[in-house]
């Protein structure tokens, strides 16, 4: 099964996905993907860690190629973000979108249950300049290619999850 979890910064994501995860059962790998940049970085990282802290998860950080990853049971990718901008500026370039959904793909055949954190960075309104809009575009591509693929999307605002699709492939709106 492939699970999408989206929503907005600090709207209870990450927390709702780790308990997804759980629930699904298996060993539970855990593939983070921000780097160490700075404090800020570490200090989220390091929250993290403790929210997962005694659920059981094996974690594995991963930056870019997640396609050659030896992982089976349920995996937790957090995020996708994070990780479309390494493939963006450190990893795949021009090719960093199809590099990610072919990842996905090869996740899926490894593993029995696959969950992906994601950001929503387009509601805003505002348009960036250069890289930026270029980032925002291929995370919304991604996004889209990723839910339509999902067995269930999720948005998660203020901590409340809402489902967005079902495991039999149809919409609610």
């Amino acid at each position: 099964m492939l699970v999408l979890i989206t929503g907005g910064s600090g709207s209870g994501k990450s927390e709702f996905a780790e308990n997804m995860t759980v629930s699904l059962g298996g060993n539970c790998t855990y593939i983070a993907c921000m780097k160490p940049f700075g404090a800020e970085a570490r200090q989220r990282i390091e929250r993290h860690r403790e929210m997962r802290g005694g659920k059981g998860f094996t974690t594995v950080e991963r930056y870019t190629d997640i396609k050659n990853l030896d992982i089976t049971g349920t995996a937790l990718l957090e995020c996708m973000s994070n990780l479309l901008a390494n493939e963006m500026f450190s990893g795949s370039g021009e090719n960093a979108v199809q590099e990610i959904l072919d990842g996905v793909d090869a996740l899926m055949k490894k593993c029995d249950n696959i969950v992906i954190v994601t950001n929503e960075v387009s509601s805003d309104g505002i348009t960036h300049d250069g890289e930026t809009e270029k980032y925002k575009k291929n995370l919304g591509a991604l996004n889209c290619f990723l839910a339509l693929k999902a067995d269930e999307v999720y948005e998660v605002a203020c901590g409340i999850a809402r489902r967005l699709k079902k495991e039999d492939k149809s919409c609610i709106y």
